[in-house]
């Protein structure tokens, strides 16, 4: 009965965003012929109001590591982990700040609706669209991998069902409506997912201090079981060259990864910008601080000496809240694990039918426009995004080891690859495909290298001597290469060079 009542709010929350991908994908049809389905299945026809924009923003960043990794690290060292993990709440204000409005305007000039239909125009190189999409595709792959997984364990340790019962379960469910209702599906979830991460730390944060006997309790107790817990500064947990590296990896490196970038192209107007840029950051502080607090403050709860952190946040709902509130706490995480895998879903199969069957096998789609050729693109796109699922699906069934590493290595991996053509390319004339198609190569193979040797000068992590090897090579790239044509330069900034 206690396995029930755990579960039934999950299968209420499952069925909602089922039936959103249903309503979205049978009103569609207007929209299509108005926006055509490409712009529409892809973009959503650029509608994005700025509380939708925040949420869809901050629901594909976060992820179950949000809620389980994070905070069992939190209970482990207290707040020093508060102090560098919070470096991630200015993401949504950062990514529209310096993409937002630029990349909204020229995408619209070009008619853009992937981040690699801007590298076309930007850079005139098929190979930097197709190095691109192979980079965009296997590391989208690799991380819905670990989310499948990390969700399935999740589900496993809290309802007593076996591994397979939760993948099959949410699994299916974010396949489906991501695949009938596209674009516009995945952000209209994405809200929801949000809405109910915001009332999962919540929940959280009050069975804590409820069970905890207040504040003051807890914190005197936190003092006996760790007297550091509350020095942030302290550095006895994290180095400097750590803490900068972790802000890059999650701050300024953000600005590389192709899901948030198709998220600035996608907002309705200036107005809806702007009020993404304060909602998101809002929102995020209150998930991400929440989450780390809840861990920190469950060392007051739990036993000492839980040898595995990830365990640390299904044990404490286990242990400390009601069935029903369980069931709606373990709703959040399976949000953040639904709403990053059904934007890299749906952005994988943009990559493959938009950015390489069109651009390059179809070159001459544009002269065979119609309701034949709509409906044949159509047909492909539903089946690429379904079997780019059940792909991630049928390789999560197996979970292999190094689930962190794999996570962490396919984050680094995207935005050593798309940093420097995304960034550059906005704010720099010279920028050329010779950059470009360098700064890829150089970047993502210095990046694996250097995760493989574990090469940390001054304990930075991997990412940070990768993105320098990366901007290095296509600074020297882009003035050995041809200056880019005058007509590019004119798309792009309005001037002759």
């Amino acid at each position: 009965m206690e396995k029930m009542l755990i579960v039934i709010p999950i299968i209420l929350y499952l069925a909602l965003n089922l039936f959103v991908g249903v309503w979205i994908s049978k009103n569609s049809a207007k929209e299509n012929a108005k926006n055509g389905f490409i712009n529409n299945y892809f973009i959503g026809g650029r509608s994005m109001g700025g509380f939708v924009l925040a949420m869809t923003l901050i629901a594909t960043y976060t992820s179950a590591s949000s809620f389980i990794g994070g905070p069992g690290i939190a209970y482990s060292v207290g707040l020093s982990w508060v102090f560098v993990a919070v470096t991630q709440v200015p993401t949504a204000f950062l990514t529209l700040g310096i993409l937002g409005k630029k990349l909204a305007i020229i995408s619209r000039k070009i008619n853009a609706v992937t981040v690699t239909d801007y590298l076309y125009k930007r850079y005139k190189s098929p190979t930097v669209v197709i190095m691109a999409s192979i980079a965009l595709v296997i590391f989208f792959i690799v991380t819905m991998v670990a989310q499948f997984i990390g969700g399935a364990v999740l589900f496993q340790s809290i309802t007593g069902y076996s591994y397979l019962v939760g993948l099959i379960l949410f699994g299916t469910i974010v396949i489906i409506y991501t695949t009938i209702g596209g674009f516009k599906a995945v952000v209209v979830t994405d809200t929801i997912q949000g809405i109910i991460m915001i009332i999962g730390t919540g929940l959280i944060i009050y069975s804590i201090i409820k069970v905890g006997g207040g504040m003051d309790t807890i914190s005197a107790t936190l003092n006996e079981v760790n007297p550091v817990w509350n020095t942030p500064l302290s550095g006895e947990h994290f180095s400097k060259g750590y803490i900068m590296s972790f802000w890059v990896l999650v701050g300024v490196g953000t600005l590389g990864l192709p899901q948030n970038t198709v998220r600035a192209m996608g907002f309705k107007n200036s107005k809806s910008m702007h009020d993404a840029m304060i909602y998101g950051t809002v929102v995020f502080f209150i998930l991400m601080f929440g989450m780390l607090l809840a861990g920190v403050l469950s060392a007051a709860i739990l036993p000492k000496g839980i040898a595995n952190s990830d365990t640390v946040i299904p044990t404490l709902v286990i242990n400390i809240m009601h069935p029903v509130a369980a069931g709606i706490f373990l709703a959040a995480p399976l949000a953040a694990v639904m709403s990053t895998v059904s934007s890299m879903l749906i952005l994988s199969s943009a990559a493959i039918i938009k950015d390489i069957y069109m651009n390059y096998i179809m070159k001459n789609y544009d002269v065979k426009e119609g309701k034949d050729f709509e409906k044949k693109i159509s047909k492909m796109s539903l089946w690429s995004t379904a079997i780019i699922g059940l792909i991630v699906f049928i390789l999560a069934i197996q979970p292999p080891s190094l689930l962190t590493f794999i996570n962490l290595f396919a984050f680094g991996g995207l935005e050593a690859a798309f940093f420097c053509p995304v960034v550059f390319g906005l704010y720099w004339k010279r920028a050329n495909a010779m950059g470009a198609i360098i700064s890829m190569i150089c970047g993502v193979g210095s990046f694996i290298i250097f995760y493989i040797t574990k090469f940390a000068p001054m304990g930075v992590q991997p990412i940070v001597p990768a993105l320098a090897v990366a901007i290095i090579t296509f600074l020297m790239g882009s003035y050995i290469g041809k200056k880019p044509d005058r007509d590019v330069i004119e798309l792009f900034y309005g001037i002759e060079e």
